[in-house]
């Protein structure tokens, strides 16, 4: 397995569906990235030329009900975390996401959709070396009796997620995650969105949620799920919790080699604690991965460093 070397998509592949707070229909297309580009979204359909977005923390200008990415002008495009947590899952680097609606499409409220075009497109190397943020110490940031921290861990990336709704179908629930991507596509890419009836009816009584439906949307009222379908985990949202953490964390720029734990966390608490990250200096630095199972050797500097077994389990799959 080689992990040392930064990864794009072969081709362009397509998804179609709606926007979840709009109910607008939407076409999404992944497409290949130079090395270092990152994750590019293109906004087309608009009056004039496309305007493009880089998917940094920088980028993010609402996090309410969803992540919402955008530039001087003002938004750019809403609900950009699920595809964002499958490009990072799937151990992709860097990808072009042209847009022509408002919204990324909700598609079955997972990240399953993006996977599968990830799978048609491909995913081929590049030549240049892969690099990582890697946290050196604890970052934490509280939001009420929300919790957010990122921590220094030696196996790649993993997330820890703690949810406790006052529904009682819903619960109490924790989930962990190491991520690799066929840990993502087999655990956490299929776990869809949930809500709570009277939220459901509260958010389209406000305008917002206009696309949501049994279709995309796991709901419960205050004494079953409502979906006929069932759930696809018994933990299925705690799980999608970790889908969001990874898909809004893909905003650090860079894969992040650390442990991210969450309390009652959502796109509020996950953006605050990478800013505070990224904000301290002394809390990160980039490495490199010259080759994954190769033991580190001599001095490592911050800022250009090598790391070697530390992330193999992590990121990307054989595809030299």
């Amino acid at each position: 397995m080689k992990f040392s070397r930064q990864t794009t998509l072969r081709s362009q592949a397509t998804v179609t569906g709606v926007g979840v707070h709009s109910g607008l229909p939407v076409s999404l297309t992944l497409g290949p990235a130079p090395v270092d580009a990152g994750f590019i979204f293109v906004r087309t359909g608009l009056d004039g030329a496309d305007r493009e977005v880089t998917a940094t923390a920088d980028a993010v200008i609402a996090t309410e009900f969803a992540t919402v990415l955008g530039d001087r002008e003002g938004p750019l495009v809403s609900t950009a975390e699920h595809v964002l947590a499958a490009l990072r899952g799937m151990g992709v680097d860097n990808a072009t996401i042209e847009v022509d609606g408002a919204e990324v499409p909700i598609m079955d409220g997972s990240a399953a959709a993006f996977v599968a075009a990830i799978d048609q497109a491909g995913i081929v190397t590049q030549p240049g070396v892969r690099r990582f943020i890697q946290v050196l110490k604890p970052v934490q940031v509280k939001i009420g009796d929300a919790m957010g921290e990122l921590r220094p861990f030696a196996g790649g990336f993993r997330a820890e997620v703690e949810i406790n709704f006052a529904n009682k179908v819903i619960g109490h629930q924790t989930y962990s995650f190491d991520l690799s991507p066929e840990g993502f596509r087999r655990e956490v890419a299929r776990a869809r969105t949930f809500g709570c009836m009277n939220d459901v009816a509260r958010l389209w009584g406000a305008g917002f949620a206009l696309g949501a439906s049994f279709d995309n949307t796991v709901v419960f009222d205050e004494a079953r799920l409502l979906n006929a379908e069932g759930l696809r985990y018994a933990d299925e949202c705690a799980r999608h919790k970790v889908l969001d953490v990874i898909g809004d964390l893909a905003l650090a720029g860079l894969p992040l080699l650390g442990s991210y734990r969450s309390v009652r966390g959502g796109h509020k608490l996950n953006n605050a604690v990478l800013k505070a990250l990224l904000a301290d200096r002394s809390a990160w630095r980039v490495v490199e991965s010259e080759t994954a199972r190769r033991p580190v050797r001599g001095h490592v500097e911050a800022g250009a460093s090598t790391v070697g077994g530390l992330v193999a389990p992590a990121y990307g799959p054989d595809v030299s």
